[in-house]
């Protein structure tokens, strides 16, 4: 009886109908001190009788500290609701490989005639001795005998690569936890749970943190409203005055310091989609807790312009006072398109003048707010971002979602995962200031109408591409259970901050020179090699190439 075993890199998805290739490249692995890198073991077994257990065992130097998870199948039923390419792995419903589940090495099962994969994580430790190992897998059955076994060779690199330069945010969410698991908002079990997942975050990389000054009016249908998650607490006095608590936002500062979290991303000052009403705010007014404004709300009336000329000044000195002003930055409303400019200037013209010093962004596709000083610092979708890079932006954030279908980088299931690790290289490429996804953790359907399971609806209840809406998944007992995809868009920064080294070892025309090396057509971001071996041969490149200059 015997496993066939196949070592395969981070980036293949494995199916239970279909052997995957054993690549050359995937024979070789390297990572700087510091860093978690992956590869994938797909193992199968034909057997006609009962069901088989097995014990797996890595075996690794003592130098790095080794993580085994399973890849599970989760349900995927649309691709996407918008054009599609052939660089999809299909286009029909199914069961797609994305959740890293804690697997029992002891007792891992052998499914006859289907294969599986175990998801393997190097994280080398900043102290760890440079040098070349190697690492083995076996398979053996409960008494002992041998089943499989498997190698690849791995190098700790001399060096340790730079923080990520730019600010990446994933929008996190705090009411769909609240939610998911039934517990109040900020209760202290809610903050704990809270904490879990944004130091899961921080942990893939993930350095800006969306902050709910109050409930972030993001996904939320006209009229009806998402939980209240607000941690600025407000009153209003007697003579029309308002009073500002900040104690809920203290501990989120707080938090986030002792996480690790760098940037903090307040949430938008108005509605989406046009910014033409405020968003949810809860006070307490008479003695009673109520709401102040809302969809009812003109976003540049008397009423809300008198609030924000407020509480803007009271927070702007609060994000000094905590020394945060300098990594702090605003929205005025997500996804404004070009029949809302007027209002959205409007409102911005508002807040301007008090948040002199801070940075205001916003994702939108329209090069005419730009050019007509709408928004200093755009954030265009990855499809439409041409006019801003012939432009000549200071300062260009780019994002993707559920739009962003056709033959630019994304992370939905039916996608390859080269498909996600590109982007990293495109950034380093176009010289990208920030990058911003929408869904780190939503777990509602569209609109937020209604929560959905994670684990049953990937698609928002048949609103977007199965994938779009989160990357982790809510684990037992408050704890986040990470993706296959979150891994990848990890190596994706860190390939970015490769070539950061790189640049400060040699010079960015070097750098540039690795990236389109060998390439028929110089990448963009409509245009990459369809194929993992790129991305695999550009960082080992870059890996010697930084060797050779220490």
């Amino acid at each position: 009886m015997q496993v066939e075993l196949r070592i395969l890199s981070s980036l293949a998805k494995v199916f239970p109908n279909n052997a995957p290739p054993e690549r050359p490249e995937s024979k070789w692995l390297a990572a700087f001190r510091g860093e978690t890198i992956s590869f994938q073991v797909a193992y199968q077994i034909n057997n006609k009788g009962p069901r088989l257990w097995a014990h797996m065992k890595v075996n690794a130097p003592d130098e790095v500290q080794i993580t085994t998870r399973r890849v599970r199948y989760i349900p995927g039923y649309i691709p996407s609701h918008f054009k599609t390419d052939d660089g999809y792995l299909s286009t029909e419903s199914g069961l797609y490989p994305d959740l890293l589940e804690p697997v029992d090495t002891q007792r891992l099962p052998l499914i006859s005639g289907t294969w599986q994969s175990i998801w393997v994580d190097i994280t080398v430790p900043e102290t760890a001795k440079p040098g070349h190992y190697p690492i083995s897998v076996e398979l053996k059955t409960p008494s002992g005998e041998d089943l499989g076994f498997a190698q690849r060779f791995f190098e700790i690199l001399p060096a340790q690569l730079p923080p990520l330069s730019i600010p990446r945010t994933m929008w996190f969410y705090t009411d769909c936890l609240a939610q998911y698991y039934d517990v109040e908002a900020f209760s202290e079990r809610h903050w704990e749970i809270i904490e879990d997942f944004a130091a899961c975050a921080v942990q893939h990389g993930i350095n800006a943190l969306l902050t709910p000054i109050h409930t972030p009016p993001l996904d939320t249908e006209i009229g009806n409203e998402r939980l209240t998650t607000q941690l600025i607490d407000v009153a209003v006095s007697d003579s029309g005055q308002y009073i500002f608590g900040f104690e809920k936002l203290n501990r989120w500062v707080e938090m986030c310091r002792r996480i690790g979290v760098e940037y903090y991303e307040i949430a938008h000052l108005f509605t989406q989609w046009g910014a033409r009403h405020a968003p949810k705010i809860m006070g307490t007014k008479n003695g009673e807790y109520v709401q102040l404004f809302g969809w009812e709300t003109d976003a540049i009336g008397p009423e809300y312009t008198d609030y924000l000329r407020q509480m803007l000044p009271a927070l702007t000195a609060k994000l000094k006072d905590w020394g945060i002003a300098e990594k702090s930055f605003f929205h005025i409303s997500d996804e404004p398109s070009l029949e809302h400019l007027e209002v959205y200037m409007e409102a911005r013209k508002i807040v301007e003048p008090l948040l002199k010093g801070f940075k205001i962004t916003d994702a939108l596709t329209n090069y005419d707010f730009f050019k007509q000083g709408a928004v200093s610092v755009p954030i265009p979708a990855v499809d439409h971002i041409q006019p801003f890079l012939d432009g000549d932006v200071p300062e260009l954030w780019c994002y993707y979602c559920c739009v962003q279908s056709y033959k630019v980088p994304n992370h939905f299931f039916m996608q390859p995962s080269y498909r996600n690790r590109i982007l990293g290289t495109l950034l380093y490429k176009y010289n990208i200031a920030g990058f911003l996804h929408w869904g780190y953790n939503f777990y509602n359907c569209v609109h937020s109408v209604y929560p959905v399971d994670p684990y049953r609806v990937t698609d928002a209840d048949g609103s977007f591409p199965s994938g779009d809406s989160y990357v982790v998944y809510p684990g037992p007992d408050g704890k986040p259970l990470a993706s296959l995809r979150l891994m990848v868009a990890m190596e994706a920064f860190n390939d970015f901050r490769a070539l950061k080294l790189l640049e400060e070892l040699a010079d960015r025309d070097t750098v540039l020179a690795l990236v389109d090396e060998g390439l028929q057509n110089p990448i963009t971001f409509s245009d990459f090699p369809q194929n993992e071996e790129y991305l695999l041969q550009l960082r080992l490149r870059v890996n010697a190439r930084i060797k050779e200059l220490l």
